[in-house]
């Protein structure tokens, strides 16, 4: 007898879902992930892996930046710390993964 609000009826029980519309509801979420993978994870654990095998290139005389920007010569390479030459007689000991970057031969001279 109400006017504005009509009034609710049973329905009977849902028909079984077949296997094809649980595999439809399902690849939204495989295709997310997918995405996921190809544009994040993948790219992020691939500079990962460069920057690992840089570090473990390091060598005495290469030219370095840190990732706190100060770029020097590696004078000293010890397991887990490298000696950075930033000036003449500054020295300073930088951890091998505070190293950002790979600098070509001869840019020190060049910013001279």
């Amino acid at each position: 007898m109400n006017f504005f609000i009509s009034d609710a009826m049973a329905e009977g029980a849902p028909a079984a879902a077949s296997t094809a519309d649980s595999w439809m509801s399902l690849l939204p979420l495989i295709a997310m992930f997918v995405l996921f993978y190809f544009i994040l994870i993948r790219p992020q654990s691939k500079r990962a892996k460069e920057h690992k095998n840089m570090v473990e290139a390091l060598q005495k005389g290469d030219e370095v930046v840190t990732q706190g920007g100060i770029l020097g010569k590696i004078t000293q390479v010890s397991e887990n710390f490298v000696t950075v030459e930033i000036s003449r007689d500054v020295s300073i000991h930088v951890q091998k993964h505070a190293v950002a970057a790979l600098m070509p031969k001869g840019t020190i001279k060049e910013l001279s």
